[in-house]
């Protein structure tokens, strides 16, 4: 639901995706690029974090957390009909999210609890937020998605703890990437077939995706342990079997919604081939619980492969809905998407060399760079205008 004329501030401003999405895809831009420096040793990392933390750290809950903010201070007016988050309060989310990752960095030098204290803030504000608007709104039916978004912001918090304890935040980081994980089933699962039933009804289609129901939950409760084994103890045989029947699952969900369908349909297809890199993660965490795969590779199916595709198809989606234009990518967009591929191999296979001293990991991190360079050119001038027209926007609706 839009609310047209409640609102004269700035059109950056007026709903939640805008600044989110438009912070969230210029730091993905500029988010690699510094970590090669650093990795390489070009430049020197001053934050409270090792490096290789705050690499992960960074890209789970920096770039993930705009996204998820993003989605939800748009998403939820549209579940509870409420007026949206928008002008000063909305700056004001955004500029902590954007304090938080100068802190994170080491821009200024603070205290570790100060710099703890103003990253932390984000996510748990976040979900006051959501919680209030959801409970105001008596929305009894999306109060799950507060609880992997409070656990986010809790395990961020665990994140910086246990990194200082221990020297390196190895079991937070799995945490935090099996919690965004969790939210990519849990919403990616409500919005992928709705949108596909939507798109296949107009064409006059009666073979309909499966709607969001018992088998849905039922896959969801039995990846919860599968993902809470795997964060304590990735490298045993339990977390292996939990994982192989959590990808199993999650794969026959896939197959119900009817996705070599939507293969006319860029925007669409994108979604789904986001989707399936989760079962595929879990295949690869699963190989290495058990000593046949790097436990790196699971980890980077996840976060590219099915993080970034799905966060940058929502994105994409989202966007085109709410500014009022037609919901095809065209070709910058599909490149957008299809760069992230190049992007995973050269990260599965880092050491590999090309001509002229080129390796995997610089691949990686190039198409990665160039992918989000793509999605910015398109999305920053339509998340800085108003509305093309006045029509009512395509709705993230979670049903």
């Amino acid at each position: 639901m839009s609310h047209p004329q409640s609102y004269s501030g700035p059109a950056f401003l007026s709903y939640g995706f805008r600044p989110f999405f438009m912070a969230a895809c210029l730091f993905a831009v500029v988010i690699i690029p510094l970590w090669m420096l650093i990795w390489t040793g070009g430049l020197t990392l001053q934050s409270v974090l090792m490096p290789v933390d705050w690499h992960s750290h960074e890209m789970i809950f920096g770039y993930g957390s705009a996204v998820i903010a993003g989605f939800l201070f748009t998403a939820v007016p549209n579940w509870t009909g409420g007026m949206p988050t928008r002008g000063r309060p909305l700056c004001a989310m955004l500029m902590l999210w954007l304090a938080g990752r100068l802190a994170v960095f080491g821009a200024v030098p603070l205290p570790w609890g100060i710099v703890v204290s103003i990253d932390s803030a984000f996510l748990l504000v976040l979900a006051v937020l959501v919680a209030r608007e959801i409970i105001s709104g008596k929305n009894w039916r999306n109060l799950m998605v507060l609880v992997p978004v409070s656990l986010l912001g809790l395990s961020n918090l665990f994140f910086f703890v246990e990194s200082a304890l221990v020297g390196q935040a190895v079991v937070s980081r799995r945490l935090g990437l099996g919690l965004v994980i969790f939210l990519v089933l849990l919403i990616g699962g409500r919005i992928i077939p709705s949108f596909t039933r939507n798109w296949l009804n107009q064409k006059g289609d009666r073979h309909l995706p499966k709607p969001f129901g018992k088998f849905d939950q039922l896959s969801l409760l039995a990846t919860l342990p599968a993902l809470v084994v795997w964060v304590i103890w990735p490298q045993t045989l339990s977390a292996a079997v939990l994982m192989c029947l959590a990808a199993l699952l999650q794969t026959v969900r896939l197959a119900r919604w009817r996705g070599l369908s939507t293969l006319r349909n860029p925007v669409l297809a994108m979604l789904h081939i986001a989707f399936l890199f989760a079962p595929v993660g879990m295949l690869a965490n699963a190989a290495a619980a058990i000593g046949s795969l790097d436990a790196s590779a699971g980890l980077h199916i996840w976060g590219i492969g099915a993080i970034g595709g799905m966060t940058v198809a929502v994105m994409m989606r989202a966007t085109m809905g709410h500014t009022g234009r037609a919901l095809v990518s065209g070709p910058v967009l599909n490149l957008a998407f299809i760069g992230l591929i190049p992007a995973l191999l050269g990260r599965l296979f880092p050491h590999v060399e090309f001509p002229g001293g080129v390796t995997g990991l610089d691949l990686a991190a190039l198409f990665w760079t160039l992918s989000f360079a793509l999605l910015c050119w398109k999305l920053v001038p339509w998340l800085a205008m108003q509305r093309q027209d006045r029509k009512r926007p395509t709705p993230l609706r979670s049903r």
